[in-house]
């Protein structure tokens, strides 16, 4: 697609990144002589379309310069206007924001849990400490993020915090979202958000103590499908990081992260204060006001100029077919979340062939049964052409001649395929497994029927969903003796 050349007042100087409703440019302000991030949304149909949650992408794209254009925190990504420039196709929404110079936390985590970065308590304490002090100020301004992530914080030059990404953001007085939505990033929502509870300022303490719980043991709490996360979240303690191997120095921070963590939003911390003053006081001080030079500037050599920012380790490999790497990265966010897309990357920059890729990826599943899932899962993958020749050739079975005529087996006979299930029994599915899950129960049974499973396997398919194994099979026996 052609690139405008100017947005408003701005010129576009270059291109930061793209997503799938619109691009972010680099621009500058002739008026005050500053370079500008613009992140722009298509008008028309893309901006009329659902974005969830009854809205559109357009609503969305309006909330997120309303709520972070009321905040002004130097830990929060300033938001300067907010315009709409003219098209032949409709015109483009843009906003007009600071251009922040940094790497997303993800990217840090990254590295981490490869074992080429170690993050040092003190950086642990102050990116969460600095995170608690912009989050004080949004919520003193009545607006709720409910999408606070590593993804969704980026790493200055200069060792500061800045929150971005207000898309979902809740504003106190406004209608926007439905207190019943579920919206969010399931990896770092809060109990209630699953259950469709109503919610407050507190979800983001949540989030926060599931940042600083994987800054401090090098994972989430907890890990697996989206309806895996939303069964543990609501029902399932973490286990302390005190309780974890190699990790018995952190038995002091096993209370704060219990109150973080707390089911009910009520034993939680009352606001971003007081959790910030209780990590200070397991450590006798506040938090620095930067994180490190040497954590800053201890990330691999950067990706290509043009690459996503932050969000990946760079472009895609060129020696694996990308649809691979795509097939490898769903099956993988089933065990580990979002943070698939760039543990694919990275291992595929690492892995000189497919087999080698697959087996680094499936050290990244700490669960053995899970570790198995996700090998089963993949082990299609490897015969590929994204192998090199004779690698593929080495690796493909060796012939064995035909047997005699006389001595083959005589061919099964053909099989019916069962009917699968139909818009009834979806419906009255969901309606009954809303009972245990809550809103997300409407995703669980349209993957279910989205794999055309027949009636018994569509319905052991959403039964699997309840982890626990009595109330599983009570529901089973419920959708059994559901009709057609």
């Amino acid at each position: 697609m052609a690139h405008p050349e100017q947005l408003g007042k701005y010129s576009i100087t270059g291109v930061l990144g793209q997503g799938a409703m619109g691009i972010v440019y680099q621009g500058f302000d002739p008026d005050i002589k500053r370079d500008v991030a613009l992140k722009t949304l298509r008008s028309g149909a893309d901006a009329s379309a659902g974005a969830g949650d009854g809205v559109s992408h357009g609503d969305r794209f309006r909330n997120e310069a309303q709520a972070a254009g009321r905040l002004q925190h130097p830990g929060i990504v300033a938001v300067y206007e907010y315009g709409h420039e003219l098209a032949h196709d409709g015109g483009i929404d843009f906003i007009a924001m600071e251009l922040v110079r940094g790497n997303t936390l993800s990217r840090y985590l990254t590295q981490a849990v490869a074992g080429q970065l170690t993050i040092g308590d003190d950086d642990v304490l102050s990116i969460v400490g600095q995170l608690l002090d912009a989050l004080h100020h949004a919520h003193g301004q009545g607006v709720w993020h409910r999408d606070i992530k590593p993804s969704n914080l980026i790493m200055t030059r200069a060792g500061k915090i800045k929150v971005s990404d207000f898309g979902i953001a809740r504003i106190a007085s406004e209608t926007l979202t439905r207190a019943a939505s579920l919206v969010g990033t399931p990896l770092y929502m809060a109990p209630e958000q699953f259950r469709g509870l109503p919610i407050d300022h507190r979800v983001d303490l949540y989030a926060t103590g599931v940042v600083l719980y994987q800054l401090l043991t090098g994972h989430p709490p907890f890990t697996g499908s989206p309806e895996t996360l939303m069964y543990r979240a609501v029902h399932d303690t973490p286990p302390p990081p005190s309780s974890l191997p190699g990790l018995a120095h952190l038995a002091a921070f096993d209370g704060v992260l219990a109150t973080a963590l707390a089911k009910a939003p009520q034993d939680r911390f009352a606001d971003a204060l007081a959790f910030r003053d209780a990590l200070a006081a397991v450590i006798g001080r506040r938090h620095n006001e930067a994180v490190s030079d040497a954590t800053v500037t201890a990330l691999l050599p950067a990706r290509p100029a043009g690459g996503e920012r932050g969000t990946t380790s760079g472009h895609p490999p060129t020696h694996f077919d990308p649809a691979v790497l795509a097939q490898a990265e769903a099956s993988l966010a089933r065990h580990v979340g979002p943070l698939a897309k760039v543990l694919v990357r990275q291992a595929a920059r690492a892995s000189a062939d497919l087999p080698a890729l697959l087996a680094r990826l499936a050290e990244q599943v700490s669960d053995p049964a899970a570790r198995r899932a996700f090998s089963s899962q993949v082990a299609l993958l490897a015969p590929t052409a994204s192998l090199p020749a004779a690698v593929a050739h080495a690796q493909a079975p060796i012939a064995s001649p035909p047997a005699p005529m006389s001595s083959r087996p005589a061919p099964p006979p053909p099989t019916v395929a069962a009917p699968p299930a139909s818009a009834a029994l979806q419906a009255a599915a969901q309606q009954l497994l809303a009972q245990h899950l809550g809103p997300i129960a409407q995703v669980v049974v349209r993957r279910a029927a989205a794999a055309g499973l027949a009636r018994a396997a569509f319905l052991q398919r959403v039964a699997e969903s309840v982890a626990d194994p009595k109330l599983r099979q009570t529901l089973l026996d419920q959708l059994s003796r559901m009709p057609d």
